[in-house]
């Protein structure tokens, strides 16, 4: 009974339950852990003062191999370890299998954990702040794969973003570095700033003063709502009226290509400058949630990303 304890606690509930010779009871439990780790991690940590993450996350491993060790061992003795999988080796095979491909079908295919670690979409996604991005919301490409196992060209089972959402995309010359920004050009089209605002085939977008702007690292300026042709409504920042992206030449749009910006206007690397045009391959997923941030920022009244552009 306790060598059955031991390695739930060590292995989790399937090792344990496939040593005690509970197969359904292993797969249920393998389905069970996994979507409530991704219903915890997509409610979100609160955020106290001097929270470690890191440390609850210590914390609350001991505690669950104390809680896998005591729903496992007690059923020790319903069961007869005869079966072929409740043996040493098939029980570490087949958890160290099953926690990779449960890892590799939830990252790929579902939702991949990303970090913003710089303020170019302040004041949508603050330095530090800990998302979910949505890898089925524009199909999957070679891309979608954070394993490098997937090497098909072009997309399946893809559906083109709209204008405004927040996107995960790798950087076009270096596709092993991600990117977040916002689409704002689609293809075909030509974009333009002039004099800060910006303007889509000729016209521009809705731009409205909503007041002063000031940071944690002391940069001032004004903060503004955006309204994009579809209805597509967030805040930018605008640190001052003579950056050198607030005049830019005409970018016309090539096929199969997006036009991205960054919220914090004045300083983002974005279509503008090096980013370029964002090949429709080259997305990741779409920015849905926010769950964490690592320097203590409550997040609560940012947390849901995408909210403008899923009405």
């Amino acid at each position: 009974m306790w060598t059955s304890g031991l390695i739930a606690a060590f292995g989790g509930p399937f090792a344990g339950f496939l040593w005690i010779g509970a197969g359904r009871l292993a797969v249920i439990s393998l389905i069970a852990v996994t979507a409530a780790s991704i219903a915890i991690c997509y409610a979100g940590f609160p955020v106290l003062p001097g929270m470690d993450l890191a440390a609850v996350g210590r914390y609350s491993g001991f505690g669950l191999m104390i809680v896998w060790a005591a729903i496992v061992a007690p059923l020790a003795r319903r069961f007869k370890p005869d079966k072929w999988y409740a043996q040493g080796v098939p029980v570490f095979v087949m958890a160290f299998y099953a926690t990779v491909v449960a890892g590799f079908i939830v990252r790929t295919f579902l939702f991949q954990s990303f970090s913003t670690p710089a303020g170019s979409m302040v004041p949508t996604l603050l330095e530090g702040d800990y998302f979910f991005a949505a890898k089925y919301a524009y199909g999957y490409s070679r891309y979608s794969d954070p394993f490098g196992l997937m090497t098909f060209d072009g997309r399946v089972w893809g559906a083109e973003p709209r204008r405004g959402d927040v996107v995960v995309f790798k950087f076009p010359p270096d596709p092993s570095i991600d990117y977040i920004k916002r689409v704002v050009g689609l293809p075909g089209e030509k974009i333009q700033m002039i004099e800060g605002v910006l303007h889509i085939n000729g016209v521009p977008v809705g731009l409205e003063d909503i007041g002063p702007y000031a940071s944690e690292d002391s940069q001032t300026g004004r903060l503004q709502r955006e309204t994009l042709p579809n209805g597509v409504s967030y805040s930018v920042v605008n640190l001052t009226d003579d950056a050198v992206g607030d005049n830019t030449r005409v970018f016309e749009v090539p096929g199969g290509h997006y036009f991205m910006l960054g919220d914090n206007r004045d300083n983002s690397s974005d279509s503008r400058f090096t980013v370029g045009f964002v090949p429709y391959e080259n997305l990741e997923g779409k920015v849905v949630r926010l769950y964490w941030n690592s320097s203590g920022v409550d997040y609560a009244a940012r947390q849901v990303v995408n909210r403008a552009a899923a009405n």
